[in-house]
């Protein structure tokens, strides 16, 4: 499901399904979010492919990798306050768009928010971000 020139694009070390799933989530988010506020529709505007890349980063950092929660369910918030905003904004916005453009995605994101993460003890061999 995932899009292999988008791992290579951003020198993804993406191992896992949820990562990846995940992964291709905050894309979609961000690219609904370009086209309709940035008028992106040849691709993302700098700002919103620098958002993605630093996403993309996160991601590749997650000290719960596959066990990772939907960032809304995280007690580790890894994002930067002033990025972190951002992507809420850009959630809000493509949220209600996701549903009727990307239905499945919405739906595992959905489910994937059911679960909560596990206790950040519980994670062997990390440390703070």
């Amino acid at each position: 499901m995932h899009d292999e020139a988008a791992s290579i694009r951003f020198g993804m070390a993406l191992t896992s399904e949820r990562l990846l799933r995940e992964h291709e989530t905050i894309r979609a988010v961000v690219a609904i979010y370009c086209r309709d506020k940035h008028g992106g529709a040849d691709g993302l505007c700098a700002e919103c492919a620098d958002l993605l890349s630093y996403a993309t980063v996160r991601l590749e950092r997650c000290r719960f990798q596959e066990k990772k929660p939907t960032c809304a369910n995280c007690p580790v918030h890894c994002y930067q306050p002033a990025r972190r905003e951002k992507v809420k904004t850009m959630m809000r916005h493509a949220g209600p768009r996701m549903l009727r453009r990307h239905p499945v995605l919405t739906l595992r994101h959905w489910l994937d928010g059911l679960h909560s993460a596990p206790p950040v003890s519980a994670i062997s061999g990390t440390k703070g971000q």
